[in-house]
């Protein structure tokens, strides 16, 4: 199971009305850490699994790492379609770009997604699966 994870942004602000947006189409929350990042999750009271977002170079980068190299992926669970249609919209409207619309995925059986591009280019899916997804 998640515990956590982190990905490195540009720009902190852009990155915050993005992650604000997807966050409220989720029924999640954006959580303050500092001066450098936050995190993304359910809420302060339950904070953990939780994604950390920041412009602070981690330790454990190789030389040569900068922000948007590696591609990150991650997929958040939605209640239903219509969350996942949610988050879409909101993730367009405050800098994400397309990368998938919603609707089911083949091969995936009963799953409905849609993808996005966050600002500095990390993939961030939405998705419902089992009944749900119908």
């Amino acid at each position: 199971m998640l515990d956590h994870t982190g990905i490195v942004v540009t720009d902190l602000a852009r990155a915050r009305r993005f992650y604000d947006a997807i966050a409220a189409a989720l029924g999640l929350q954006t959580i303050d850490n500092g001066d450098e990042a936050f995190l993304f999750g359910k809420s302060a009271a339950e904070p953990i699994p939780y994604l950390w977002i920041g412009t602070t170079r981690p330790s454990y980068w190789v030389d040569g790492s900068r922000p948007g190299i590696n591609q990150m992926h991650i997929a958040f669970q939605a209640r239903d379609q219509a969350m996942v249609d949610a988050f879409y919209q909101a993730a367009l409207a405050n800098g994400g770009t397309d990368n998938g619309a919603p609707g089911p995925r083949q091969g995936a059986g009963a799953y409905y997604g849609a993808f996005v591009l966050d600002p500095d280019g990390n993939n961030i899916e939405a998705c419902a699966r089992g009944q749900a997804a119908q």
